[in-house]
């Protein structure tokens, strides 16, 4: 979808007709970095430019406060300072530096219709951008991985300790470097997208260095965490199914309605995490797939991408570092509770029934009191 249309840019101080390219909107320093794909299409419509950056700034802000204060209530609540509780906050803290470090560079960029902060800052900007991503993406991955162990396996699993999950946030954010470096170094490249008001990696070019690191970058931060996440609540699901019904039966045998003392009937612990496991698959993928199509089109058919089509990789990518808190922090009984004493006008907190629901949610036969912070969490 491209439009024609008069575009008046002042930094780089001329009017554009319908002759005029995406790539004559770029400054001359940066033009070399941009690919000869984008000459065929003429200027975004001003008005695309004006949504996506006010859009952002929006984002920005609601971002930056919900992730600030799922860190201070997190860090400042004595009874919130968990093992698993660090990677919320170590996903509170790698979306909030995602849209810091990324949204005022894109709304002023979107302020003027293209990059204006020269290459250095367009591969800092990118980089920024892909270690945050893969950061959040893995963070999401343990904490599946986390609530897999404590409601699957029970007491038989090894409790985590505050060393076992520094260490795996370590090798999170070593690994992020390392994926988000390797660009700056020669594998692959990070360049303009389409719309010239963000930075990424280049899958335009045809080459094998560019092309293997979209591949093997897709292998390890995306197809690989979404396995794993898919694969842990598969089995939580699997797993509390099989105790609630074992409970039904149980009392069944001793002619009761149930064996809890206060249960809603209307909503089990099945549809309960059944509803957390797929809102948080379908969340995750929503994120990031748009960023996906857009790598593996330019790899393998790039006649198909338009600059238009390159905003959505950055708008969706962002937006998940808004709900993030939500999904991961709000849903947490103990972090409503705690919200409610130290943030009142931001108080979300339930009836004293909801943690008796979150805590149906997500016991287990040998669980039951262990995985009412870890399911909603």
């Amino acid at each position: 979808m491209v439009f024609n249309t008069m575009y008046q840019l002042p930094a780089m101080g001329g009017s554009f007709g319908n002759n005029m390219t995406v790539y004559d909107m770029v400054r001359p320093e940066i033009r070399h970095m941009v690919s000869t794909h984008w000459t065929q299409f003429p200027p975004m419509n001003p008005l695309w430019h004006s949504i996506i950056g006010f859009t952002i700034f929006i984002l920005g802000i609601l971002c930056m406060i919900g992730n600030y204060v799922v860190i201070r209530v997190f860090s400042s609540t004595k009874a919130l300072r968990t093992p698993s509780n660090m990677l919320v906050v170590n996903l509170a803290f790698s979306d909030f530096l995602m849209m810091f470090t990324n949204g005022p560079a894109m709304v002023m960029s979107c302020w003027h219709g293209t990059w204006i902060y020269g290459e250095l800052a367009c591969e800092l900007y990118a980089a920024a951008g892909a270690l945050t991503g893969t950061v959040s993406i893995w963070t999401m991955t343990m904490i599946a991985f986390d609530r897999y162990t404590v409601i699957v396996k029970g007491l038989k699993a090894k409790p985590m300790t505050n060393g076992t999950v520094m260490i795996r946030i370590i090798s999170i954010w070593v690994m992020g470097f390392i994926w988000s470096f390797a660009p700056l170094f020669g594998w692959n490249h990070y360049v303009p997208e389409g719309n010239m008001t963000a930075c990424g990696t280049d899958y335009l070019s045809r080459d094998w260095a560019s092309r293997s690191y979209i591949i093997f970058y897709a292998l390890f931060v995306y197809w690989t965490p979404l396995t794993l996440i898919c694969y842990s609540y598969f089995f939580i699901m699997k797993s509390v199914f099989a105790h609630e019904k074992n409970m039904r039966e149980q009392a069944k045998k001793m002619n009761v309605a149930s064996l809890r003392s206060s249960e809603n009937a209307n909503h089990s612990a099945e549809c309960k995490l059944a509803k957390v496991a797929l809102m948080t698959i379908a969340l995750w993928f929503m994120a990031w797939t748009p960023y996906l199509i857009i790598n593996y089109t330019g790899i393998f058919t790039k006649t198909k991408i338009t600059p238009l089509s390159t905003i959505w990789g950055s708008l969706f990518a962002k937006t998940s570092a808004v709900y993030n808190p939500i999904v991961y922090a709000i849903s947490h009984p103990k972090y409503r509770a705690a919200l409610d004493q130290k943030y009142p006008m931001l108080s979300c907190a339930g009836s004293s029934n909801d943690a008796v629901d979150a805590q149906s949610t997500g016991t287990t036969a040998t669980a039951e009191n262990t995985t009412e912070t870890n399911v909603n969490a």
